[in-house]
């Protein structure tokens, strides 16, 4: 699921080889840490968060086939 999350980012923002994601797992929850350039970071959230919402729920999907909870978090470079 990063690859499909830093994939979907990488299509939004403008400094492609700024983006990190990191994964962790606890107790049924997979933690993404997703940090981008801050010029980037405006594209990411979108008007009212709603591009960053779109890509919560898209991501929401694999997730609930694995049977496991998902959460994004964004943070600047």
């Amino acid at each position: 699921m990063k690859d499909i999350l830093t994939y979907i980012i990488t299509a939004i923002v403008e400094h492609p080889k700024d983006i990190t994601v990191s994964e962790t797992e606890e107790n049924g929850t997979l933690s993404y840490s997703v940090s981008v350039a801050k010029e980037d970071m405006g594209k990411v959230i979108g008007k009212e968060g709603k591009v960053i919402r779109a890509v919560r729920n898209i991501m929401k999907i694999p997730a609930i086939k694995q049977g496991k909870r998902i959460e994004i978090s964004l943070q600047e470079v």
